[in-house]
């Protein structure tokens, strides 16, 4: 990942038991507000559904490719944070100059870096997922079933 200058710049949001779609729309907006955004902890962010459903989801968008040209097919990263990143992609107008800003300004780690380690994340007003949904996931046990391998580094 890139080295961050000044840690003090950025809102910081832990990722920790939070829902992630609820997380990534609440940093879209952020981010749209002209804010600089880090997400720590992305590979602790729950995903709530049917684990059998959640994989099978992302496993057909893994698998899109374009006929004539597969190079140009979608990409979905594997790894935790990266699939964390993309989720808020996907909730940005990315293709446009004010989303395409905004995109630059979003960091996402896995784990907490040494840079926001004294960081007061931006309490969210949320419910504990576990309590909201029977079934869920951990971003972690999605990027494990999707064939993301930590260690083979």
């Amino acid at each position: 990942m890139s080295v961050i200058e000044d840690a003090t710049a950025y809102e910081v949001f832990d990722a920790s038991d939070k829902i992630l779609g609820r997380l990534s729309s609440t940093v879209a907006k952020r981010l749209l507000m002209g804010k600089r955004v880090a997400v720590i902890n992305a590979e602790r962010a729950v995903v709530s559904g049917d684990k059998a459903g959640i994989r099978e989801r992302y496993r057909e968008r893994l698998n899109l490719q374009e006929k004539e040209n597969p190079e140009h097919s979608p990409y979905w990263s594997r790894r935790s944070d990266l699939l964390v990143k993309r989720v808020i992609r996907g909730m940005l107008p990315y293709r446009k100059p004010r989303g395409k800003a905004a995109y630059h300004n979003l960091r996402v780690f896995a784990g907490v870096p040494d840079a926001f380690r004294g960081a007061q994340p931006v309490a969210l007003e949320e419910k504990d997922p576990r309590r909201l949904y029977v079934k869920h996931m951990t971003v972690s046990e999605l990027s494990q079933l999707l064939g993301y391998d930590r260690n083979a580094r």
